[in-house]
């Protein structure tokens, strides 16, 4: 498997390099050059097999040798340890629950695949490394947890002060050892150009800085695989799928883009977003314009003004965007609109969507899935399309107890993995959103 950037202006490398490394030298992304095809007979062999064994088989495909198989089993079946349930709404709707892993949130696909591979790889060559990232919400719990203690990975989290909810921090703030949590003065984006700016920064490249932001390769294609298993269990090949999936920095929908292309018949994904519009401005006009700050919604963790992984939606479809959102060839638009929808949903939409799935079908969301079933109900109720669709529940309602109460009069259940936090002690540093000084704050931390 080659990957090359986005940006076009450095060498293609092995997945392993790009996991590693996280971003390209040019601060592009790292695409596949191509994907291996999964033919209708292969499609239709996943249906009835348990996650954690579809997982392994797409991936030893799409790897192709990268790691041995016996590794890569013991890998995928420790990562998906845990169900993902496929709840109905009506005959032609489902909700996928993505959020019964260890932190509750749909990040743990691939924080916990990510952290497996990484170490396989570390191991083998006696390497240490240092994970940055940014969070506007459930990213940092879940690396936190899946790399929490490991000896030759530290991690770094910078997360935006007050914009995330009080569960998802103590998530990142209560584990110490070698998991590290920064509350910034600032947005998401904010935290975001911090991470890039210093991944480019030549003066810190011998902290062995690298990714579990999406914009690591290593995020999405373990997140192509519950499209695929999602399909498996509820179509036969080769009938059509849409998927409604709530959206922020877009690497969960680029997952499904790569399911796609892999040769998972999606008749349509929809990419809903909250009031950060700047992608279905961007569908609908033709013309980027960034969201600076962004906006402060219920559904925290897609509070993004710039999405860095358009620019790998970009790429797909024949365009080149660069790091800060300059478009210097244009995708081609005619198909990436017949793809793909966006459509922004307000919070007062947000909460109607909450009140109504549980008063009419007894089933509690929360804001981010209130989204993506939002899209999708507005999808069919202005296309007339009925065709089976998957949304995707992101997060356990229990993360956001404040807004599912006050739409349902229901207390959402706490799950285990959030119960262990409530009461343990938080550990956090401080800092604006100064570059000078996190800079200086890596180098005195990392040495």
């Amino acid at each position: 498997m080659k990957l090359y950037s986005t940006n076009l202006n450095a060498p293609e490398v092995s997945f392993q390099e790009a996991l590693i490394t996280g971003l390209a030298p040019d601060s592009g992304l790292y695409m596949p050059k191509s994907l291996p095809t999964f033919s209708k007979e292969e499609i239709d062999s996943f249906k009835g097999v348990p996650y954690p064994e579809i997982a392994y088989r797409v991936l030893s495909k799409v790897l192709d040798g990268e790691v041995d198989d016996e590794s890569l089993k013991a890998i995928t079946y420790d990562a998906y340890n845990y169900d993902v349930p496929l709840e109905p709404v009506d005959g032609q709707t489902y909700i996928m629950r993505l959020d019964r892993g260890p932190t509750a949130s749909f990040k743990d696909f691939a924080a916990r695949m990510m952290a497996r591979l990484m170490q396989y790889y570390l191991s083998k060559e006696n390497r240490s490394l240092t994970i940055l990232t940014a969070t506007s919400g459930d990213t940092g719990s879940a690396v936190a947890d899946a790399f929490y203690g490991l000896d030759n990975i530290r991690v770094i989290v910078l997360f935006p002060t007050g914009e995330v909810s009080d569960r998802q921090r103590k998530q990142m703030t209560t584990l110490g050892k070698n998991i590290t949590a920064i509350s910034v003065d600032g947005k998401f984006d904010d935290c975001q150009a911090m991470v890039k700016q210093a991944f480019a920064d030549q003066d810190l490249k011998h902290l062995n800085l690298s990714s579990a932001n999406s914009i690591n390769i290593g995020r999405l294609v373990p997140q192509s695989i519950y499209y695929i298993y999602a399909y498996a269990k509820l179509r036969d090949y080769p009938e059509d799928i849409i998927y409604s999936i709530p959206s922020g920095n877009f690497g969960n929908m680029m997952g499904c883009v790569l399911a796609r292309t892999m040769g998972l018949p999606v008749k349509k994904i929809i990419a809903s977003v909250n009031e950060n519009d700047e992608v279905p401005a961007f569908l609908s006009t033709g013309k980027y314009d960034k969201i600076v700050p962004s906006k402060n919604c219920l559904s925290n963790a897609m509070n993004v003004g710039h999405p860095s992984n358009l620019a790998r939606l970009i790429a797909i479809y024949g365009g080149i965007m660069d790091e800060k959102g300059i478009i210097s060839k244009e995708p081609d638009m005619d198909k990436l609109r017949k793809d793909i929808l966006s459509s922004s949903v307000t919070d007062e939409e947000t909460k109607a969507t909450i009140k109504e799935i549980f008063e009419k079908h007894n089933i509690l969301i929360e804001p981010h899935g209130a989204v993506g079933i939002k899209g999708l109900l507005d999808f069919r109720r202005e296309s007339g399309d009925n065709t089976l669709a998957v949304t995707l529940e992101t997060a356990d309602p229990a993360k956001f107890p404040e807004h599912v109460k006050a739409q349902t009069g229901v207390e959402p259940e706490l799950p285990e993995s959030l119960k262990k936090v409530e009461s343990k002690d938080e550990f956090m540093d401080y800092l604006g959103t100064d570059y000078p000084a996190f800079k200086k704050y890596l180098q005195e931390k990392l040495g």
